[in-house]
């Protein structure tokens, strides 16, 4: 009886979930990280040599994906840490597409959401499910990251085509992101659209819409900025993440249950 418990236990532990409850902290988190990234990423390029920022923006994403892969278990800020180096380094590899490497924001908007649909698809075919719940193998951890780099690339390149190549400017796409960031949930509230589908659309949706207000606070007025500057916006934003996931570290409120063996 007690090995029973004993092994019960082990396993308890070895399957905890890696990724937070979905609640309203772990949206407004999401979204700050997503501005930060974008203010943070164009501030490293234009103020030190860009492919010395981009290297360091690789390692620091290397450092903090192997933190995140060392833990067992959900830890708030492990890793909103890792979120927070993904947003900023999948910025640099979405700009680094356009402005080095010459390719059109709608083209590089396409491939990365080529590149998505291909990670989602071999996730379901091999996992048969996409649920945040069900994070908790070493295999799944990593599609799920996966996908969250490609979401941050892609909608990085899309928030850009829709200021710049559709010239709406940063805040009307500001705007547009609301609009299709909301929708998913009025689908699932009112017509019941799948949970599982809302939550990655509404997920998306989160990186062009961080990323533009960002750039609307940030830029010069001349393209439709404010002109605070994108330092001052991502220091701002730093300290606000910090707040945050210090009180989810503490209160613990975006811990999923525990054991969720199937």
């Amino acid at each position: 009886m007690n090995q029973s418990v004993s092994v019960t236990r082990k396993r308890g532990r070895r399957f905890l979930t890696k990724v937070p409850e979905i609640t309203l902290y772990f949206w407004i988190v999401k979204l700050l990280t997503t501005a930060m990234g974008e203010s943070t990423s164009d501030y490293l390029v234009s103020h030190i040599n860009s492919y010395i920022a981009v290297v360091l923006g690789a390692l620091g994403f290397i450092v903090a994906l192997i933190l995140q892969f060392s833990v067992r278990k959900y830890v708030a800020w492990i890793y909103w840490l890792l979120v927070v180096m993904v947003a900023i380094f999948g910025t640099m590899v979405a700009d680094v597409t356009h402005i080095v490497l010459g390719v059109p924001y709608y083209a590089s908007t396409i491939a990365f959401a080529i590149i998505l649909t291909v990670v989602f698809t071999t996730w379901y075919r091999v996992e048969k499910t996409l649920s945040i719940h069900s994070i908790y193998t070493r295999r799944r951890e990593m599609f799920y990251w996966g996908a969250v780099l490609a979401t941050f690339a892609m909608g990085t390149a899309t928030g850009d085509m829709t200021a710049t190549t559709l010239h709406l400017g940063y805040l009307a796409s500001g705007i547009l992101f609301v609009v299709l960031f909301l929708l998913p949930a009025l689908g699932y509230w009112l017509f019941g659209l799948n949970d599982i589908f809302a939550f990655w659309f509404a997920y998306v949706m989160t990186r062009p819409l961080g990323a533009s207000f960002a750039d609307w606070f940030g830029k010069p007025h001349n393209i439709s900025g404010l002109g605070y500057g994108d330092g001052v916006v991502s220091v701002v934003l730093t300290i606000l993440i910090v707040v945050f996931v210090g009180y989810l570290t503490v209160s613990r409120r975006d811990v999923q249950g525990q054991s969720v063996i199937q």
